[in-house]
């Protein structure tokens, strides 16, 4: 149903050194790249995420209310993904465990965008 997701940014290349290291993680790379954008998936023809320098040309904010859940395939995965961003030097928003029939890990990149690994078992 989603084709990707765009998160935008002030710093596209350090901000994607980050993205690199934890989209890893889950089994995903770069699959295009600009000078604007750099959009990353784990397979072929799957979602992806983008990270933008906004089109506008203003500065880049976190979204109030917004979140990007990132599929995991285990509760491990999950405590992989949430650790490699705390060591990336994302801001910790919940610390990995149960919550409404799933496994979460919440965090915010270094642009204040909030994403969350999610194992929906």
């Amino acid at each position: 149903m989603i084709s990707y997701v765009t998160i935008g940014t002030n710093d596209l290349e350090g901000t994607a050194k980050f993205y690199d290291a934890v989209l890893g993680v889950l089994g995903a790379s770069r699959k295009y790249e600009t000078e604007t954008f750099i959009a990353w998936a784990a397979k072929s023809g799957g979602p992806m995420i983008s990270l933008n320098k906004p089109y506008d040309g203003n500065p880049a904010s976190a979204g109030n209310g917004m979140m990007v859940a990132l599929t995991a395939e285990s509760p491990a995965m999950v405590d992989a993904v949430h650790k490699k961003a705390l060591e990336l030097g994302a801001t910790d928003e919940g610390a990995p465990g149960p919550r409404g029939g799933g496994y979460y890990g919440y965090f915010r990149d270094p642009d204040g965008n909030k994403l969350c690994a999610a194992y929906l078992g």
